[in-house]
């Protein structure tokens, strides 16, 4: 803050624009990051990038069973499911290991380096800011089916 509580602007921009450079940087990290998931012992394991988007998939030919097509398929599908959640648990643990440090820059007391402007004039009533209830803005508190604003036209 520069004399008489006025924020620099200059440093909460240049703040603001590290802090970017930060979170892409982070973000090609993590699409550049592949982790993989097992299921059945190593039968089937599957690669997904740390955005936990797939990349490749492999089965064992010990999975297959020649003398059962069905049952092949059916234990397949869900020896890949397994397989994939597992994956995307670690692409999860590997996004909040990457990303937590930068979300924590936006915890209390703002961008790092800048003064905690949470209660700033005009910022009160903002999402994450005091004043605000918890929970406003979240999508869990959007309605799921909502009303339509006129009944529907009946046939004439």
């Amino acid at each position: 803050m520069e004399p008489g509580g006025q924020l620099d602007m200059q440093q909460l921009l240049a703040a603001a624009a590290a802090m970017q450079n930060q979170l892409l940087n982070a973000q090609q990290e993590l699409a550049d990051t592949e982790v993989d998931g097992t299921a059945g012992g190593g039968l089937v394991t599957v690669t997904v990038n740390g955005q936990g988007d797939l990349v490749d998939v492999h089965i064992s030919a010990a999975a297959v069973d020649a003398d059962d097509p069905e049952e092949t398929a059916q234990t397949l599908s869900d020896l890949i499911l397994a397989a994939y959640r597992d994956a995307i648990r670690a692409a999860d643990d590997l996004q909040e290991e990457t990303m937590g440090p930068l979300a924590a820059g936006l915890g209390p007391g703002g961008l790092p380096g800048m003064p905690d402007i949470s209660g700033f004039p005009g910022l009160t009533g903002l999402p994450g800011m005091p004043g605000m209830p918890a929970g406003i803005g979240d999508p869990e508190d959007e309605p799921s089916d909502p009303e339509p604003d006129d009944p529907p036209a009946s046939g004439s």
